[in-house]
């Protein structure tokens, strides 16, 4: 998968509140599905859904111990949303910082 393909794939991932949700609670260790699911009013079926697409996104990793695949969160594809994001945060503050001026210039001259 390119690099294109797999931002694609990460935002989408990104975009429903339970994978989200889910992605949050790996942030402290790893889960069973049964963990996973705990806390959302869905079948145990449909967390292992959301699990797949956040695999297929690169965005987990998840492993065998038994009869148990504890999910676990990966960094890389979120490294690739943060470089992303990066890029145009640098073109945001400059337009923040045009905009200021711009105030700046109409107060001076309101001033006079």
């Amino acid at each position: 998968m390119d690099e294109q393909d797999r931002l694609s794939a990460t935002f989408a991932a990104l975009a429903d509140p339970t994978r989200r949700a889910i992605l949050a609670r790996l942030t402290e260790g790893e889960a069973t599905v049964n963990e996973l699911a705990e806390p959302f009013p869905i079948s145990l079926q449909a967390v292992s859904k959301h699990l797949k697409v956040l695999e297929r996104a690169g965005l987990i990793a998840r492993g065998r111990s038994a009869q148990l695949r504890p999910s676990r969160i990966q960094g890389e594809a979120l490294k690739g949303v943060a470089d992303w994001v990066a890029d145009y945060r640098e073109f945001w503050e400059e337009s923040f910082d045009r905009l200021g001026e711009h105030l700046t210039e109409l107060q001076r001259r309101a001033a006079r």
